[in-house]
Order: C-alpha cells, then sequence, then structure tokens
C-alpha cells in the first residue's frame, strides 16, 4: 500500500497532525497532507496497535527470535567447518 511510499518520519508525523486535531476528520487531515484516507486511518491504527504494551513486549520477543535464529545460523556454520576439517585431518593421518 502507501506505507513504503512515505517515510516514517511522514507517518508518524501525519498520526501526531491527526491526534492534535481534536475536531477534525481522518478525511480532511489525509487530504491536507496529500494522502488516501484509508493510508492514513491505516496509519493510525497501526500507531495505536504499538502503543500497547502487548505489542511492545511481541516485538522484543520478535528480536530475541530473530537474534537467536541468527546465532544458530552461525553455530551450524562452524559447526559444519569443523566437521569438514576434522574430516580431512583424519583422512591425512590414515586412521
Amino acid at each position: 500500500m502507501g506505507t513504503y511510499k512515505y517515510s516514517a518520519e511522514f507517518r508518524a508525523d501525519a498520526v501526531a497532525l491527526y491526534r492534535c486535531s481534536p475536531g477534525r476528520t481522518v478525511a480532511s487531515v489525509a487530504k491536507d497532507l496529500g494522502v488516501n484516507h484509508e493510508t492514513l486511518r491505516q496509519w493510525i491504527m497501526a500507531a495505536e496497535k504499538a502503543e500497547t504494551p502487548e505489542a511492545v513486549a511481541d516485538s522484543a520477543k520478535d528480536a530475541e527470535i530473530a537474534r537467536l535464529r541468527k546465532q544458530v545460523r552461525e553455530l551450524e556454520q562452524e559447526r559444519e567447518i569443523l566437521r569438514r576439517a576434522a574430516k580431512y585431518f583424519a583422512g591425512e593421518t590414515n586412521w
């Protein structure tokens, strides 16, 4: 959708502008900014969801899972290198 067309800073500013304008509708703020009203509405919903404590905990868990998966890949590569080295050196010594 429009999330990739606009920078994160622009999206955050648009949501802040809507929140600071209590008498205005999403459509009027979106029209002033030159974006689709549905796009702005989705940005607002995403910002509200991101502010909940559960979302913060989930994002922390997701970051930890990503870090651990990367570490597992690195360890598997290291193990494979050591396995090949051991096989090579065992073949050289004719055990």
